[in-house]
């Protein structure tokens, strides 16, 4: 059991290809491997599994205002039962407004965003929100609000 200041959501070791071969809903199965070829492709950097359900790309250091760092991926996503999960950079709805228009159906929270279908969506605004995000955590972008 993890205490309070061990991170829980590291890289495993566990492989990519068969946790996503066991997501059982074939749809959700089917955009869980498009969206990993999206991301590998706008970040370049591999699969890597991160806690037991995060497909995570890349990584970056974070601190909070208490102090406390850990590591994170620079954008990940989960194949979860309801939706597909996207992890973003925090406040994404905020600073990337115009590019969530473009998007299409989708819900948001603090850094996620939630869809249904990949074919719903405009995939050059999702590229561009992985992109973006990717860049703000590796320092490069000031995550601008246009």
């Amino acid at each position: 059991m993890a205490t309070s200041k061990e991170q829980v959501t590291v890289p495993t070791g566990v492989g990519v290809d068969g946790f996503l071969a066991a997501v059982p809903d074939e749809r959700r199965r089917a955009d869980a491997g498009r969206l990993r070829t999206i991301m590998g492709e706008v970040t370049g950097e591999p699969a890597v599994m991160w806690g037991p359900s995060i497909v995570g790309f890349g990584s970056y250091r974070y601190t909070y205002d208490s102090g406390r760092t850990g590591d994170g991926p620079l954008v990940g996503f989960s194949p979860r039962k309801q939706h597909l999960v996207v992890y973003l950079v925090g406040g994404f709805e905020d600073r990337y407004g115009p590019i969530l228009e473009r998007l299409g159906p989708h819900r948001a929270g603090k850094g996620c965003l939630y869809l249904k279908r990949l074919d719903d969506l405009d995939e050059g605004a999702l590229r561009e929100l992985i992109d973006r995000t990717a860049r703000v955590h590796r320092g490069v972008d000031r995550a601008s609000r246009r």
